[in-house]
């Protein structure tokens, strides 16, 4: 089975280790697709503990868990990476529709681990003309944006 993250690795190659304690991510971008991957199967353990302390709150394990599973999660884009940055768009679909979570997110390497620090959330729409997110190949509004 492919990656959660979109990847076009297997799972089992690609983000399992990390969700299941095997190994550490080595990057900030394999940290942030193991992340995405975790919402995607409703894992807020692996949510809370790949925060930084200071923003580690573990009250919100239970919100991340029924945030993740309310949705359906149809695909991560990666936009750009640096070192310790990586900007992503997260597809999924809620019961207003099909939205994007467009984030800046800020990951430091502490104590031999990477970890989420904090983000920077933008307002993005998904373009008419864009390829739908829910990856059928067609365009947006061919597509999901016809419901």
């Amino acid at each position: 089975m492919q990656c959660y993250c979109n990847s076009k690795k297997e799972f089992s190659e690609c983000c399992e280790p990390y969700l299941s304690g095997v190994s550490s991510p080595s990057t900030a971008l394999e940290l942030m697709r193991s992340r995405y991957s975790a919402y995607v199967l409703g894992d807020g353990g692996y949510i809370v503990k790949t925060t930084a302390k200071e923003n580690r709150y573990e009250d919100d394990l239970e919100l991340i868990e029924e945030y993740s599973k309310s949705v359906a999660w149809l695909g991560l884009e990666i936009v750009h990476v640096e070192k310790n940055v990586v900007e992503f768009k997260a597809y999924y679909r809620d019961a207003g529709g099909v939205k994007v979570q467009h984030e800046k997110s800020n990951f430091i390497y502490e104590d031999g681990v990477w970890l989420y620090s904090d983000g920077k959330m933008y307002n993005t729409k998904i373009e008419r003309n864009f390829p739908c997110p829910c990856q059928s190949g067609k365009k947006y509004k061919k597509c999901c944006g016809a419901l």
